[in-house]
Parts: structure tokens; sequence; C-alpha cells
């Protein structure tokens, strides 16, 4: 990292949403950084120290100014990533799920055994996650222990704010004999090892990346693996994440084999607690989503690999009203955009979809019975940054005092993707719509994770 801002004062102009529905525009604010990059104070131009801080700031050689026309956005949060997908991002996206999975996806993630292939891949996915603004990622590993250590290790070398999870997956009739866990006490052993490992791990004093409790869904493991990983998330106070009600044939198999919805049976062993994410949740009832805001727990909404797999729409704007936690994924590689930006502007319209429904046969008022169910770019921008935070209970995800800089500065001018602005024709709220439908990699100037530059150079 090339440069630091613990200790100093930011100077920039930009946008956060702390509020889910509501927008923050902030010009040329002061933003006071201690020596842990933690937000310490904010004064808005105009304000009464304002005149005196940056001019202090300016003596002491503490000031960092960002480039005029550059906005400062916080760092994305993505809920739902499988790690070591990446290579095969935008492949097979053609076949259904059970062909996709078991021809592609599980013998790509058994590669892993060699190390060397897993240090390739994650440095390479790291790398390019920050570069498109990922500053939290929340991560399905593998089976394998080595290289879910070398996940938190690139981790860590990169920046990255991370939690981690060992995928368990013990069930010898639904998952491969090649890549599943032996047992439950080796499923249960490579978890542990995992907590263990990051949790020692001497470059992460800051505890930026974190272990997670990871069942891969019901029908990958046992009924005992399912209690015994649920008594291991409680003994640890880990984060929990898996699978829940995504598609069809996963939602009938725990309504067949348990008498119960995922939500239901999750929350029986355990694994249904504050800061368990359920990616997907497309079949989600209202009672479910009663209970997931009970136990204080979150879904991650991925709405382009839902449009590839499920054949659903997760009914975002029910969930929100409801009261339910959710932030977004972009579920590589079952969704094809590493970019949650992506993510974000997919939630639109999939909302709008379900709205209005699609099929061109019926009059517009009877295409779809779902009113209300559309999402504006406030909500979406929240969801990204604070709703995805919030949901993992980190203190990221907006420039409030209290809250670690994660942040990305967008510049619209880069030559190799311009975002048309027209300032003189648009202001305010509409200016940020215009950054987030157009903004790409190559527009993300810089990235910082817990004030340290992480992607982009130095000013």
């Amino acid at each position: 990292m090339s440069q630091s801002l613990r200790g100093k004062t930011v100077l920039a102009s930009g946008f956060d949403a702390p509020v889910r529905g509501e927008i923050r525009r902030f010009e040329q604010l002061l933003i006071i950084l201690d020596d842990a990059g933690v937000i310490q104070e904010t004064h808005a131009e105009g304000s009464a120290r304002y005149e005196q801080l940056l001019s202090h700031a300016r003596q002491a050689g503490d000031l960092v100014a960002q480039p005029a026309g550059t906005y400062l956005l916080p760092g994305f949060v993505d809920l739902h990533i499988h790690a070591p997908q990446y290579p095969q991002l935008g492949s097979a996206l053609d076949q259904p799920l059970d062909v996709w999975l078991k021809t592609y996806t599980f013998p790509l993630e058994a590669k892993y055994r060699d190390e060397a292939f897993a240090e390739r891949a994650y440095g390479i996915l790291i790398e390019d996650l920050i570069a498109s603004g990922t500053t939290t990622a929340l991560y399905f590993g593998t089976i394998h222990a080595a290289a879910n250590r070398i996940l938190a290790d690139k981790c860590l070398e990169k920046g990255q704010r991370a939690l981690i999870g060992k995928v368990a997956m013990d069930h010898k009739e639904l998952c491969p004999p090649e890549y599943r866990d032996a047992s439950v006490d080796e499923a249960l052993a490579g978890t542990q090892d995992l907590i263990d490992y990051i949790t020692r791990h001497p470059d992460n004093s800051e505890n930026r990346v974190k272990p997670v409790v990871t069942p891969r869904f019901i029908p990958a493991c046992t009924d005992e693996l399912l209690g015994e990983l649920g008594q291991l998330a409680g003994a640890h106070d880990c984060h929990i994440q898996t699978h829940a009600s995504e598609g069809d044939w996963e939602h009938n198999h725990v309504l067949d084999r348990h008498g119960m919805s995922d939500t239901e049976s999750l929350d029986r062993f355990g694994l249904l607690r504050e800061h368990t994410v359920l990616a997907h949740g497309n079949f989600l009832s209202l009672a479910d989503m009663e209970r997931i805001k009970t136990r204080k727990a979150a879904v991650a909404h991925c709405p382009l690999s839902n449009a590839y797999f499920a054949d659903a729409i997760f009914p975002l704007a029910v969930a929100l009203e409801k009261g339910v936690r959710v932030g977004l994924g972009t579920d590589i590689s079952a969704g094809p955009s590493s970019s949650l930006a992506n993510s974000l502007r997919s939630s639109l319209w999939s909302g709008r979809l379900l709205e209005s429904g699609t099929d061109p046969a019926m009059a517009p008022g009877e295409r779809s019975s779902r009113a209300g169910q559309r999402i504006g770019m406030h909500t979406a921008f929240h969801l990204a940054t604070a709703g995805g935070a919030e949901a993992l209970g980190l203190p990221v995800g907006s420039f409030q005092p209290g809250m670690i800089f994660d942040a990305i500065l967008v510049d619209p001018e880069a030559k190799a993707a311009p975002i048309r602005l027209w300032q003189d024709l648009y202001g305010g709220d509409e200016i940020l719509e215009k950054l987030l439908y157009g903004v790409t990699r190559a527009n993300i100037a810089q990235v910082w994770i817990g004030a340290e530059l992480c992607a982009g150079e130095a000013v």
C-alpha cells in the first residue's frame, strides 16, 4: 500500500446512504480520521469550525484533497461470493443448475487441492474485486484447509475486508464422492481449523478478516453436521452463511426431508442467528421473513444469479417492508458479473419485472398481481453499502463518525469509460444515479480500505 490516510483529514465531495431510502450528498466535506482509520469527525462546508480545521490540516500537512470532479462513495459490500468459482465466471450459464454444479462447478472447486492453483486464482480474484470497488467480501471457500488459509492470507496481503468460510458438505448421496467431507468430524475439524487460523493470524490484529461457519446448503449436509455446525458457531460467536430457498429443487428438498422451510430448519439447528446471511431467499414466506427478522439474520439478494438459476425473483420490497436486513451479492460465478454495481442495477430491474409482469399478451394491469415491488436507486445504493455492512455487523458503509474509512473514488471523466453527467442539466440525486448506472472498473480511480490505499494511485 503506497499511501495511508490514517491520521489525515480528507477533503472530498460525494454521497453515502446511512439510512435506507435516503441519500446524503456532501460537497467539500472534511473527514477527520484517527490513526486506526476510523472517522472521528465530519464537518460540512460553512459549519462553525470548518475553516479553522481546514486551515489547521493544511498547515500540518495532513490535508488530502480529492481531485475536483471526482466523487467519494462508500466501498461496496458483497454478501455472497463463491471464491473458487471465479475462473468459470460467465461459463455454462445455459445449463440447468444440477448439470452446472456436477459438470463444471464441483470439478473446478476440487482443483483447489492444488495450492499453487489456489494462490494464483485467489490473488487474481481479490485484486479484481478491490479494483471494482468491493471493499468487503463474504466468501464461500472450498473443503480444502490449505486453500482456505491461502484465501485468508491473500485478503490480508491485499488489504480486503473479508469473511471466509470453509464449505461444509458431507451428504454422501447428494455430494460427489471426489468433492465432499468424508465425515461429520472431518467437516467440523476443517471449520475449526479455519476459525483458529484466522483468529490467531499474526497479520490480522485489526480483525479485518473473520471466519464464517458455512454449511453449503441443507441438501449438501447431514442433519448431524448441521446440528454440530450450529453449536460450533454459537461457541465461537461466528458469522454463518448458507443458501436458503434459492430454487424449486432445493426449496422442495428441504420441505420433503424436514417437513418445513429452510428458514425453520436452519433455526432449529442453531444456524439462524444474528449475522447469519442467507443467500437468495426467493421462496421465503412471510412467516420465514418474520423469523429472519426476529433472529436478526439477513438475506443476500443476488438478482443476476436468480435470473439464471432460480427462475424466481426475491421479493425484496416485501422483505424490506417486513424489516428484514438485506444486502446485495454477486454470487460469483452463478452471477456472471463480479461487479457489485451490476448487482445494484439488477436489483432495480428485477423489482420492476416482479411488479409489472412480462407477458405482452396480457393487459398491463393483469400481467402481475405483485404491486409495490420496485425499489429506487436510494434503496439500492444503501443495500450495496451500509445495508450490507449492517447485515454483517461491521462499522463500514458510510462516512459517519465511528465508521471505518472504506471508500472508493469515482472519476466520471475516466478516458476509458466516461460518465456523462450533464451537470448543467442535472444535479443532486440525479448525479448519483448517473454515477451508479454508469460506473465501471475504469471509473474507480482509488479504493481505500481501513484508510489504506488498496487500488489506484495515491493523490
